[in-house]
């Protein structure tokens, strides 16, 4: 396609002029302003020496600057290096290191984060060249500039993406513009996401949902996307009612606090009406039991959301819990340890600086370590981390059932498997709570909604801060078992 590269893709859109492309609290950024900003910081990198291939990394909160950085270095066919917020100094290090960014662009701070900081050591550091917290604008002459985009193909690199590092060591998955780009047009297509839309994401850009599923989406699309970095609900709120967005995409954790403000029941937040941002969503729009309606399941792997569904109705009873069906582009296999195995375009081209023997089989099947099945209309449903799947004297314990169970009676868990000398391993809950738990009673009242062998042997109460989490959020699952006594 004409526009299967980011600069092509940039160069259609920029007759939108100032239509916003981005509003992130006080901040508007129109997609003429992209076009002229990323244009002036492609040319200042440029006269670094950047060109095809240089690995660019970025690294700044969702807003502007992260946008316009990102779409400099893609124009000119550098490849994207997205690096978390969150990151502490070693986590920094380590990425560098494996990532070989040559040109480092990054905010001075976020929030309490100090990057100058973080960054000050980097010897031993061989690719890096530049490290930039002003970045390198420069005049843009058109003679320099075009020829260099025109060399840009739908098969170049486009971005190394870090997974998270919940399950293992973060792994850079790679990805072209081509394959990013298609795999959000149909993804479009599906949630019916146009031009006229405005998508209130709360997915940081660093990492797979915000850079595809919420940032490049919206490129796609010619739409705008809504973000936004206060601390005060209050603040995000007022955000909302002003810019009206009206589909959602993100993590219902990280609006939670939303709600809770004294003054949310007198907001006019019906704008919002599609997207699986419930809690905030308009009273008409949010479902019953959430259960009910498809979820969705993405991927860094995968350049986003694997599964979905564009039916955001209740479904029947007997689909509860459907993640939906697997995108355009797709094929899938589902081993008969119910792993998932997924192929095809918009798969990841490998892991950086691994072999392709190391991410994919003879068949070149991805597997993916998610565990589901498939129901008899195609619906895909999620169980588990293959790698968290507890096996107890012979029988499959899936986390997230018994997860639900303890739920249901009042309290937040992880679930975790603790090895066992005769059983081979025992299903274990660390119940968070500042207040101290009758564990054994819990313990009988499960046994009227698990399976004998379900129910947890072995509980730890912790308070919310005493949770193994790493830097980005997520729960250390490994670091689970240490909080049970010997």
């Amino acid at each position: 396609m004409v526009d299967d590269t980011v600069g092509a893709l940039l160069a259609a859109r920029a007759g939108r002029g100032g239509h916003p492309l981005l509003i992130c609290d006080d901040q508007t950024l129109s997609y003429g302003d992209a076009d002229r900003r990323s244009a002036e910081l492609a040319a200042g990198l440029l006269a670094l020496g950047a060109g095809k291939d240089t690995h660019v990394g970025v690294l700044y909160p969702n807003g502007p600057e992260f946008v316009v950085a990102m779409l400099a270095a893609a124009r000119i066919g550098a490849v994207v290096v997205p690096f978390s917020t969150f990151a502490t100094t070693a986590e920094l290090r380590t990425q560098l290191l494996d990532s070989d960014v040559s040109i480092m662009l990054s905010a001075r701070s976020f929030r309490t984060h100090d990057y100058r900081a973080r960054l000050s050591d980097t010897t031993g550091i061989p690719c890096l060249r530049h490290l930039l917290f002003d970045p390198p604008g420069a005049p843009v002459g058109a003679a320099q500039l075009d020829p260099v985009q025109a060399d840009v193909d739908g098969s170049d690199v486009l971005a190394i993406l870090y997974t998270s590092g919940s399950t293992g060591p973060p792994k850079g998955a790679v990805h072209t513009h081509a394959g990013l780009l298609g795999h959000q047009r149909n993804l479009n297509r599906i949630r019916g996401l146009g031009a006229p839309d405005v998508l209130f994401c709360n997915s940081p850009f660093f990492w797979i949902g915000g850079f595809a599923f919420g940032l490049l989406a919206t490129l796609v699309a010619g739409s705008t996307l809504v973000c936004s970095n206060a601390t005060d609900a209050g603040a995000t709120l007022d955000l909302l009612e002003t810019v009206r967005p009206n589909i959602t995409n993100g993590f219902t954790a990280g609006i939670a606090h939303l709600p809770r403000h004294p003054g949310f029941g007198d907001r006019d937040l019906s704008s919002l009406r599609r997207g699986n941002l419930y809690p905030i969503m308009a009273p008409e729009a949010r479902p019953a039991d959430p259960e009910l309606r498809h979820s969705m399941l993405g991927m860094t792997e995968a350049g986003s959301v694997l599964l979905i569904d564009g039916d955001e109705t209740d479904q029947p009873e007997h689909r509860r819990g459907s993640f939906g069906r697997p995108a355009p582009g797709f094929e899938t296999k589902v081993l008969d340890t119910g792993e998932l195995c997924i192929r095809g375009p918009y798969v990841m081209q490998g892991y950086h600086g691994r072999s392709r023997e190391d991410c994919f089989d003879a068949d070149g099947w991805f597997h993916t370590g998610d565990l589901v099945r498939v129901d008899e209309d195609g619906y895909f449903y999620y169980l588990a981390r293959a790698g968290s799947m507890i096996k107890t004297a012979g029988a499959n314990v899936t986390p997230a059932e018994v997860v639900k169970a303890i739920a249901a009676r009042g309290f937040t868990a992880h679930v975790a498997g603790l090895p066992d000398a005769e059983r081979g391993q025992v299903v274990a809950a660390v119940i968070v709570s500042d207040e101290p738990v009758d564990t054994d009673a819990l313990r009988r009242a499960l046994r009227a909604d698990l399976s004998a062998y379900k129910v947890p042997r072995r509980f730890a109460v912790c308070r919310p801060d005493e949770i193994p989490v790493l830097s980005s959020g997520k729960v250390d699952l490994p670091s689970l078992t240490g909080l049970f006594d010997d």
